[in-house]
């Protein structure tokens, strides 16, 4: 969608909803976290990401008179955001809609409850990766 400094915002099932678009996103996340690795700053160090992922409804539509965005807004980006700004460097944090949707098919495990700005305390979780078959065969 945009890039707002150093963040960039990424929505999925947008502009017609699908299926998996949730799926999509942890995805994408995941494969965010291994190729930034393969990035080193001027000092050599590796490159980190704090990603945050909500699911819910938005408002979407284009801004601007002379200069025309795509922009999205509502709670459900809002706590995104806060995913995000509260997550641990190398980590996906996801909120508690998220781990219900995701559940079945990936590998998340509880952060526990924490202060969430403008929510209060919310239940959250790292998403850790794609269950495989032998995985779910066992679950």
């Amino acid at each position: 969608i945009k890039t707002i400094g150093d963040e960039y915002m990424v929505a999925g099932g947008l502009p017609l909803s699908s299926d998996d678009h949730l799926e999509a996103i942890a995805r994408l996340a995941l494969s965010m976290q291994t190729v930034i690795h393969r990035f080193k700053r001027p000092d050599g160090t590796p490159f980190q990401l704090r990603i945050g992922i909500s699911c819910g409804p938005v408002v979407a539509g284009v801004i601007g008179i002379k200069r025309f965005n795509y922009d999205l807004w509502g709670d459900t980006v809002n706590t995104a955001s806060r995913m995000e700004t509260t997550c641990l460097p190398n980590h996906i944090q996801v909120t508690q809609a998220v781990y219900q949707q995701l559940t079945n098919r990936f590998c998340l495990e509880s952060r526990g409850s924490i202060e969430i700005k403008g929510r209060g305390e919310m239940q959250t979780y790292w998403l850790k990766g794609v269950k495989t078959a032998e995985a779910e065969v066992l679950s």
